[in-house]
């Protein structure tokens, strides 16, 4: 076999693997009923993907942590019993990770959502033996800070050469993550936010086979 350019391919999760919208939105939704709050902006898939505490802050507009902690246990209650199981696969993901898995390459997961649901979704969509590594904030101790961060803990952690990894996520912030790591990036165009993020040109594939074809080119 010859030797991969790209050998390692870390995936962002919500938006690049799977929509994830109902099931978090739903949770959101029971976590402001439960707490009897009223959120400032509204609960649509524009505020999924930053990490929760972030993202509760941000629309609850509070800043009393015992507040926030009440809101985020809510959510998490209902999310990591219920909701979870509401994740949906984008079409094509499928087909696309065994075309990898069966061609050589290494593929791990990087994300912002807790461990615990993220280990649960891969579980429950039966992913446990495509994946080398999942990883998240707190997948160590202490958590991480950021998803560039996450990065370079999955990197290291599995000695990973970093001319031979490539990230895929859907987001700008996933673009700034591989950057400042110094790592390769493709964008996911094929979610909600990878069909706005027009402000990449290259690096960007269209569907999930599109990104299975180039990987293989390239290599």
């Amino acid at each position: 076999m010859v030797k991969k350019i790209i050998s390692n391919i870390i995936f962002d999760l919500d938006g690049t693997l799977i929509d994830s919208s109902t099931s978090i939105l739903e949770s959101f939704e029971s976590a402001f009923s439960a707490c009897n709050l009223e959120p400032i902006k509204p609960l649509n898939s524009d505020i999924i993907g930053p990490p929760l505490m972030e993202t509760l802050s941000m629309v609850s507009d509070i800043s009393d942590k015992n507040a926030l902690n009440n809101l985020a246990q809510e959510f998490i209650s209902h999310y990591d019993t219920l909701s979870y199981k509401k994740t949906i696969v984008f079409p094509g993901i499928n087909k696309m990770l065994n075309g990898l898995k069966d061609s050589g390459f290494n593929l791990y997961i990087a994300t912002n959502k807790r461990i615990l649901p993220t280990k649960k979704i891969i579980n429950y969509l039966k992913w446990n033996e495509m994946f080398e590594g999942v990883y998240s904030l707190d997948s160590f101790s202490p958590s991480a800070s950021s998803k560039s961060e996450v990065l370079s803990k999955l990197i290291e952690s599995n000695n990973l050469i970093k001319d031979n990894v490539v990230y895929v996520g859907d987001r700008e912030e996933d673009k700034i993550a591989a950057v400042i790591i110094d790592i390769k990036f493709i964008m996911a165009s094929w979610s909600y936010y990878g069909k706005k993020e027009t402000w990449i040109d290259k690096g960007k594939t269209v569907s999930p086979i599109d990104l299975y074809n180039q990987l293989l080119v390239n290599n």
